[in-house]
């Protein structure tokens, strides 16, 4: 039977068809062999040891110098359990193997029968500082039979694959070894010039070199190919949207002299910052052209993101059309309406008694609208009375309608996809303006891969009167009075007239997806229990917090009681707040001063980062404590550290995704849609490549819009492009 990039893997899958079947993500034989090894390792070395840290994957070949077997008791099973403790040696040092067993008695392991003295293999695993040495806890091992003559002809470069759905990194590499063999014809996405200019391998030796090289040369080699393939699909994706952008006929919105903005400007009370100044001449440049705006508006949580985004909205109301504003939650979308409607003041109360001759209507539109209330909103964007809406996915509903759709904003980027954008700017006669904005810094070359269709504007400034925000680390597995003294902390910013959030990362103990905290170390210690809302909540209220006025916000409070909430802790009425991240992004209390993050361990960089920002935003110096009881010299408490240590947000969105190794950054939760994540390319690393891939995408497409003369570059387009619209209907 022909094998080609199309065939089902279990074409190739032998003995190991069952299992191959039922892998996520690899359906073909070409999914398959685009399976990387995720490192190389280099045989008999252990010299890696001095530059890795702990829960770094260290993967060797060695020699097993001793073994020995002990018994413990298991503190959550309370049964006997044993360990197999295997020292190996490599050419330059030895590591600590240690197993734990998994039958029920000891004679029936048999792993220790396995591991004799002499015995040659590789093994892989994370790395783990215990009993003041490093070593790996349950390893991934292949082992050789003495005198094998395997060992001797083993190569220098032993590629090292993810264990996914029961199949081991050395059944992958027999796998992909007969998948290369039997393959017919592997496709060339790069045109040929392409490859020649930059003097590239073709795709089927670049395979070959990556999954088995000879040399570190050939290794690289491989890789400036592969990488070059990943970056050049991805421009082509972005840049056939935006080259069909450039070819689309807009309205164009320039606004008119002594209409609604400038009404509004006069009323500001406080000057634009530069940044702002800048970045809303260029939209108001863009706005007025006739074809649409298509601009990602990044800035530091607090660096007026909303002014410019109203101020915008409001040139395309004086030019007769409508602005809609998407939000990702029902709390964030009632706080921009808030928001809106006080900046405006009677502005904001268009056709109503006392409003202004220039004013309009702010709409709202929410899941949870009662019937009457979402018949006036919709009445009022249908017909055009509200030039303003505002609201959540339920914007994206097929009866929601507009007179004249000229802007869509959509806030926190990273929580919808291109197609959401596109189900909302569908709605308008012709194609709308589009506004991005991200509260989340993106680096250059993120911006560049992940949005590289929008043109990008950033504000760095933050405006007059933000007040400096202090984050402390309070480590409460080597400090545990800190945690007595934090409370005494929220008491004093308390009792000085401001008000505090409490952070916890679950709503309450049964949930789930984060009550497994940690396994069950090797001494066999019991999770750690990680704070929750609704439990918490009542303890500060009876204990360390007692007679302060507490109250709980969590996204599974019904949505009056979500708004009663946070109308009380803006109006002063509430001293704390205990909430999940429903507070991430939106929320703006100026008289909060305080926020302490609790198990911050659990969260993202960028994640905190968004967090204390919501404190120290009228002017009075903030304070935000992250409690953790995470190992002191480990890489959880360095992130923290990292936090602590700078209020940079572009800075710390690099730390957040060299931490992340980048993974997802094409996948749901950074772009809303592109599935599949980056493989070997990385978006910090690469610029000259990314950079470069961009140019000739761009190149390629304007001479064959249609890519009629690169059909395997036009299926791989396809690919990428069907695979964001199969993500866009999982989520609606």
């Amino acid at each position: 039977m022909e094998v080609t990039w199309e065939s089902p893997v279990t074409a190739v899958g032998g003995k190991h068809a069952a299992k191959l079947a039922r892998l996520p993500g690899i359906a073909t034989v070409g999914d398959l062999v685009g399976t990387y090894p995720k490192q190389h390792v280099q045989k008999g070395s252990l010299s890696q040891l001095d530059e890795l840290t702990a829960g770094d994957l260290v993967s060797f070949v060695g020699e097993v110098a001793s073994a020995r077997q002990f018994s413990y008791q298991d503190k959550r099973t309370r049964r006997t359990a044993y360990r197999l403790e295997v020292r190996v040696r490599a050419e330059d040092g030895a590591l600590l193997m240690t197993y734990f067993d998994k039958a029920k008695h000891v004679a029936d392991w048999r792993l220790q029968t396995e591991l004799p003295v002499g015995r040659v293999g590789v093994f892989s695993g994370r790395l783990k500082w215990f009993r003041d040495e490093w070593q790996l806890t349950n390893p991934a091992s292949r082992l050789y039979e003495e005198g094998d003559d395997a060992v001797d002809t083993m190569p220098d470069l032993i590629p090292i694959y993810s264990s996914i759905g029961g199949i081991t990194t050395w059944q992958l590499e027999e796998t992909i070894e007969l998948a290369l063999t039997l393959l017919d014809r592997v496709p060339e996405v790069l045109p040929p010039a392409v490859v020649e200019a930059r003097d590239l391998l073709p795709t089927r030796q670049a395979l070959r070199w990556i999954h088995r090289p000879d040399t570190r040369a050939q290794k690289a080699m491989a890789e400036k190919r592969l990488k070059y393939d990943e970056a050049f699909v991805a421009q082509c994706v972005l840049a056939r949207r935006r080259l069909l952008v450039e070819g689309t006929v807009a309205n164009p919105r320039p606004g008119r002299p002594g209409g609604l903005l400038d009404a509004f400007d006069a009323r500001l009370p406080f000057a634009l910052t530069e940044g702002q100044v800048r970045v809303g001449e260029e939209i108001a440049e863009e706005l007025g052209r006739d074809h649409p705006m298509q601009r990602l508006l990044q800035g530091e949580v607090g660096s007026g993101k909303t002014v410019v985004s109203l101020r915008a909205m409001l040139q395309v109301v004086d030019s007769g059309g409508q602005a809609a504003l998407l939000a990702p939650t029902e709390v964030l979308a009632q706080q921009h309406q808030r928001s809106v409607e006080r900046m405006l003041g009677e502005l904001a109360q268009g056709g109503m008694l006392g409003g202004s001759e220039h004013g309009t209507r702010v709409a709202l539109l929410t899941g949870s609208l009662g019937a009457a209330a979402r018949r006036t909103a919709l009445a009022a964007a249908a017909g055009g009375e509200a030039g303003i809406v505002i609201g959540t996915h339920a914007l994206l509903e097929d009866r929601v309608q507009f007179a004249d759709l000229g802007l869509v904003v959509v806030d926190e980027q990273h929580r919808f996809g291109v197609e959401q954008r596109s189900a909302l700017g569908a709605k308008a006669g012709t194609p709308p303006h589009v506004l991005v904005m991200t509260a989340t810094p993106i680096p250059r070359t993120v911006a560049m891969t992940v949005f590289g269709d929008l043109d990008t504007s950033t504000l760095f400034e933050l405006p007059a009167g933000r007040g400096e925000v202090q984050t402390t680390v309070v480590p409460i597995k080597a400090r545990a009075a800190w945690l007595e003294r934090a409370w005494q902390r929220v008491r004093e910013e308390v009792a000085a007239g401001h008000q505090a959030y409490v952070v916890a990362s679950r709503i309450d103990p049964g949930d789930d997806e984060v009550a497994a905290a940690e396994p069950v170390d090797a001494t066999g210690e019991a999770p750690r229990v990680l704070y929750a809302v609704d439990e918490l909540a009542p303890e500060l209220a009876e204990g360390a917090l007692a007679g302060l006025r507490v109250e709980v916000l969590h996204g599974r409070m019904l949505p009056e009681d979500k708004d009663r909430v946070m109308s009380a802790f803006a109006a002063g009425e509430v001293d704390v707040l205990v909430s999940t991240t429903v507070i991430e992004v939106g929320v703006d209390v100026p008289n909060a001063t305080v926020m302490v993050i609790l198990d911050a361990d659990r969260f993202g960089v960028s994640q905190l980062h968004q967090l204390r920002g919501r404190i120290g935003r009228g002017g009075h110096a903030g304070l935000c404590l992250l409690v953790t009881g995470a190992d002191p010299l480990g890489p959880s408490m360095e992130r923290l550290l990292a936090v602590a240590g700078t209020r940079d947000g572009f800075e710390l969105s690099r730390i957040d995704m060299e931490q992340r190794r980048e993974g997802n950054v094409l996948g749901t939760q950074q772009s809303g849609g592109r599935a599949g994540g980056l493989k070997l390319l990385s978006v910090l690393r690469d610029e000259a490549v990314i950079a470069d891939a961009r140019e000739a995408a761009f190149e390629v497409l304007r001479a064959d819009p249609a890519l009629v003369g690169s059909p395997d570059l036009a299926a791989a387009v396809r690919r990428l492009e069907d695979s964001e619209q199969a993500e866009y209907l999982e989520m609606t």
